[in-house]
């Protein structure tokens, strides 16, 4: 029965064309995802606009055939729905700033409670997977200035010594490196924002 088939199999049933399966994705997981929209924005008719907008945007990804979220469709559903919200607050003009010491802070800090739900865990732990697969794609030296300066801390003055090359040279790797990460995001349609 199809209720209870796991959702990498509604997803590819979906795309082969039986409409249904996604009636029994938005049944399955609608209290959560719902939830998770409404705790952001505590309003019941904007959570269902974004709600709305959130699966016509898998509806359309699924469509286009742009998913490779590889059996991850909670938590890739869950990166549209919040940055729907997100983009609910920057279009409002309503994103709240606060100034600390000559920062400015944006909604991440105003809608965070400071703790990780499990959708954000969730969410957390498939962007850091994606990250990571993405990182393994690049040359192996743009892939080693990002591994020492995102997983290891190291300054560029350490990585260019580690290295044996020029400070420019590390500088000029991590921004090819960087180049090359949007590049890949933006081809396989990978969201990165919690």
């Amino acid at each position: 029965m199809m209720k209870n088939a796991p959702d990498a199999v509604l997803v590819k049933n979906y795309i082969d064309g039986n409409e249904n399966c996604l009636a029994i994705l938005i049944t399955k997981h609608k209290a959560r995802i719902f939830n998770f929209i409404y705790s952001k924005v505590y309003d019941r008719d904007l959570t269902e606009d974004i709600f709305q907008d959130t699966f016509i945007k898998v509806i359309n990804t699924l469509k286009r055939g742009k998913y490779n979220e590889e059996g991850k469709f909670l938590p890739w559903v869950m990166r549209i729905a919040h940055n729907l919200v997100i983009d609910h607050f920057r279009k409002s003009n309503r994103m709240p700033k606060f100034e600390s010491r000559n920062t400015e802070f944006d909604i991440f800090t105003v809608i965070s409670d400071g703790t990780q739900n499990a959708e954000s865990k969730m969410i957390t732990s498939q962007i850091s997977e994606d990250v990571r697969r993405l990182v393994d794609e690049l040359a192996p030296d743009q892939k080693e200035v990002i591994l020492m300066r995102l997983y290891q801390d190291m300054s560029f003055k350490e990585i260019a010594e580690n290295t044996n090359v020029s400070i420019n040279t590390a500088l000029g790797r991590m921004r090819y490196a960087i180049m090359n990460l949007r590049k890949l995001v933006a081809e396989r349609n990978i969201i990165l924002t919690l």
